[in-house]
């Protein structure tokens, strides 16, 4: 399937809804990032161009709308409300930052509840962040051995650095 690039208004519209929703303490309490937003009482999904989707949706109960202006209007005039944004982009569940901020979807029927997704999900993500540092590590001190003309200091790190 090919999937056609945002026009350039719809991207501006979804920028600018982001933005607005920062730029407000009190709106950004009311947001929280999930998966499977559609079943939220209110939802945005933004998909970006490298991957499947439809770029931009706005629920409200059982209203759908691909018009990020309505739900601009929508959060602007109903600001008590909680917003459930779900991001669809590539290499999502990879993305610390992501990781950093998605919650879990209280509305998601019960039948569709994973166990224990993002506990093992963050603890993916700190066993490959503490295997990338240990990597820099050893790297560094591997040039430092070399530097020193310390070839047991280099064999031994050599060999640790490759059973990482």
């Amino acid at each position: 399937m090919v999937f056609k690039p945002l026009p350039v208004k719809k991207t501006r519209e979804c920028v600018w809804l982001l933005n607005y929703l920062v730029s407000d303490e009190v709106l950004m309490e009311n947001v929280h990032f999930v998966e499977n937003a559609e079943y939220c009482p209110k939802a945005i999904i933004m998909s970006t161009n490298c991957v499947d989707g439809v770029p931009f949706r706005f629920y409200k109960q059982n209203i759908l709308t691909t018009d990020a202006e309505k739900s601009f209007h929508d959060i602007r005039l109903n600001q008590e409300e909680e917003v459930f944004i779900e991001l669809k982009f590539k290499g999502a569940y990879r993305t610390p930052q992501y990781a950093a901020v998605i919650e879990e979807n209280p509305y998601i029927p019960e039948n569709m509840i994973p166990d224990k997704k993002y506990g093992l999900w963050a603890e993916m993500i700190l066993d490959q962040s503490f295997s990338h540092f240990r990597r820099k590590k050893l790297q560094t001190e591997i040039d430092s051995a070399l530097d020193r003309k310390d070839y047991e200091s280099f064999a031994k790190l050599t060999a640790e650095l490759n059973r990482l």
